[in-house]
């Protein structure tokens, strides 16, 4: 507990000050490592359960997917390069690995690229808007962060405290009914919250109200986010994806509630 508490103050703390010194570009970059360390350790559960993926193509194409948005539209999307990754692992798997698992090897090369990197350039989407302040990308961002990781704060202080009907126990027998709504009050809390302090920044739609209705939209992902790599990790008979975070685990123990919400997040802040 007191291991998973300095970590978080560690981490809230690097993304405050990259967030104040460096502005949105720091924060794509800092989104950008976070993606391509995620991808490495969901590669490396896929070696655990067998197959071989393409990880090192994998890392490159991951990267390139998250800056684009940043760097390489509108010459090139991230659809191009997921596209282009596609052809290029089609192409590698016919001369490389046993014939009996050339399908899994591309398959999940292939699918970590859009589950991880895919999914996680929305929010390098959000870091870039620029109105109705030059600033407003990156305030979006922080919120959608704050948003989903305090909802495994308040999931995991609640399931502690006053947990007793399991959630999901053949996948995450650890995680209670209670501890989700303890995370979905959480999030709505300090959604709507934030979005008040932070109004001078954000769109005028954006209120205490419907930051408060899409934090618990959000909030509800991420739990099964992270659900979803409790499946990943037991298919692979990992506890953790690694000891990157002491007290949290690997990296991808860190972002995994963020696959999910950051296309969400971009299509709510897209509409507003």
């Amino acid at each position: 507990m007191l291991k998973r508490t300095f970590s978080t103050i560690i981490l809230w703390s690097l993304v405050l000050v990259c967030a104040r010194y460096f502005g949105a570009r720091g924060a794509v970059w800092l989104v950008a490592a976070i993606s391509v360390l995620t991808l490495r350790e969901f590669y490396a559960l896929v070696r655990h359960m067998g197959p071989t993926p393409f990880s090192r193509l994998g890392l490159v194409f991951g990267a390139a997917i998250t800056l684009a948005p940043c760097y390489f539209e509108p010459w090139l999307t991230p659809a191009d390069l997921l596209a282009l990754g596609v052809i290029v692992c089609s192409l590698r798997i016919l001369g490389e690995r046993e014939l009996s698992n050339r399908v899994e090897t591309l398959g999940w090369t292939l699918f970590g690229l859009v589950y991880v990197p895919f999914m996680l350039h929305f929010l390098v989407r959000i870091l870039l808007l620029a109105s109705p302040h030059p600033q407003t990308g990156l305030v979006f961002g922080l919120w959608l962060i704050a948003v989903t990781k305090f909802c495994d704060s308040g999931a995991f202080l609640t399931g502690l405290a006053i947990g007793r009907h399991h959630l999901a126990p053949n996948i995450s027998p650890k995680k209670t009914w209670e501890g989700v709504a303890g995370g979905l009050l959480t999030s709505v809390v300090v959604g709507a919250v934030l979005a008040w302090l932070c109004r001078a920044y954000l769109p005028a739609a954006f209120t205490p109200l419907v930051a408060a209705a899409a934090a618990a939209l959000l909030a509800g992902l991420a739990i099964v986010s992270d659900l979803i790599e409790s499946v990943i990790k037991r298919r692979a008979d990992i506890k953790d994806t690694g000891q990157t975070i002491p007290g949290i685990g690997g990296v991808f123990d860190l972002s995994d509630s963020l696959i999910l919400t950051a296309p969400v997040g971009w299509l709510v802040f897209h509409l507003l």
